[in-house]
């Protein structure tokens, strides 16, 4: 059997995919006894995974579909893997563009865990992410390591972890914007949702329209009238939650964040805020992990494969239909229930 060696996984996704590996990286370390190294995409990465003390090196690639002599960041992470040594490699990604990659360092084959598909699911029953990283990461290469008894159950929550110097900058932002105190998230929408404009954005199946949004403010400020409520997203959606904004009738109390919110700062206020309402998209995982009290809406998504988990209250409404189900169609009043029943937590 080899001495203990750094474990590498190989995992391209959006940020709800890499909170959900944290599952598998807190899993890895604990058998290994190593810091484990990441391949992946995304400039989300770096700053949800860093803070980590689980997590070694990660090195991205900026595309994994552009050819290879046209994308120096290939170059750079066959370089790196390369430069390496052997050790346990757990490859999460079965999309040719990734294993082309790989074959291009080459990893040796004994080395190699490969995610199956009866990791995915079982006599026809779909398992959540976190459940397929378990069942991955308990299995060993070919190639024997040195490795510590572990009960996997103890790792099935994601985790993540916040930096003091972030808890810092986020008092700084809340106090400069009057955000002290009880507050609120709304996550309207992710990635896929504003891509193509209004029309498009309207017709996604994890769309809920303004006015529904609206109803669920006036109900938090029915309970607590001093409340501020924050719309998060990303840059590219400030115009849609501003029309959110404008529905409420630009109520002070309510503050669109979405040119503010770089991942550590959301991080942080996840870990702070009294809860968060979200469609099915990467902040809502963030919340679970970090114990936010949390009513998450699907759409066409699969609760059953993609449902959050964590510590906290977690209501899941929507997506009983399959593939035909549609965010629009839950109710406000449906929504608003399930965030009256949520337990308080303190305003932080």
């Amino acid at each position: 059997m080899s001495a203990s060696a750094r474990p590498l996984i190989v995992r391209c996704g959006a940020l709800g995919d890499m909170v959900m590996l944290t599952t598998l990286i807190r899993l890895l370390h604990a058998r290994y006894g190593q810091r484990v190294d990441v391949l992946t995409t995304g400039a989300w990465t770096p700053p949800l995974l860093a803070p980590m003390p689980e997590v070694g090196e990660i090195h991205l690639v900026a595309s994994r579909n552009t050819p290879y002599l046209l994308c120096p960041s290939q170059w750079s992470a066959v370089r790196w893997l390369r430069s390496r040594g052997r050790g346990p490699v757990y490859v999460c990604d079965t999309d040719a563009p990734t294993l082309r990659l790989l074959a291009r360092a080459p990893l040796h084959p004994d080395d190699i865990v490969q995610r199956r598909a009866d990791d995915d699911e079982e006599n026809g029953i779909t398992r959540l992410w976190p459940d397929r990283w378990i069942r991955v990461g308990m299995r060993d290469p070919a190639q024997p390591y040195a490795t510590a008894p572990v009960e996997p159950a103890a790792f099935r929550l994601p985790s993540l972890r916040v930096t003091d110097q972030d808890r810092q900058d986020l008092a700084h932002w809340r106090a400069t914007h009057g955000l002290e105190g009880t507050c609120v998230l709304f996550q309207p929408g992710n990635k896929r949702t504003h891509k193509r404009g209004n029309v498009a954005t309207a017709s996604h199946p994890k769309y809920w329209p303004p006015s529904a949004w609206a109803d669920v403010a006036a109900a938090v400020w029915q309970r607590f009238p001093q409340a501020r409520i924050v719309l998060c997203g990303s840059p590219a959606e400030h115009s849609v939650l501003d029309e959110i904004a404008a529905v409420t009738g630009r109520d002070p109390r309510l503050y669109n964040a979405a040119r503010e919110l770089p991942v550590p700062r959301l991080l942080a206020l996840l870990e702070q805020a009294h809860s968060l309402v979200s469609v099915d998209t990467g902040p809502a995982h963030a919340a679970a992990a970090l114990g936010c009290p949390l009513v998450v809406m699907f759409g066409a998504a699969s609760p059953a494969k993609w449902r959050p988990i964590g510590p906290g209250a977690i209501t899941v409404l929507g997506g009983e239909r399959g593939e035909a189900s549609r965010v629009r169609d839950i109710p406000a009043t449906d929504v608003i229930a399930a965030w009256s029943a949520l337990p308080d937590r303190d305003a932080g």
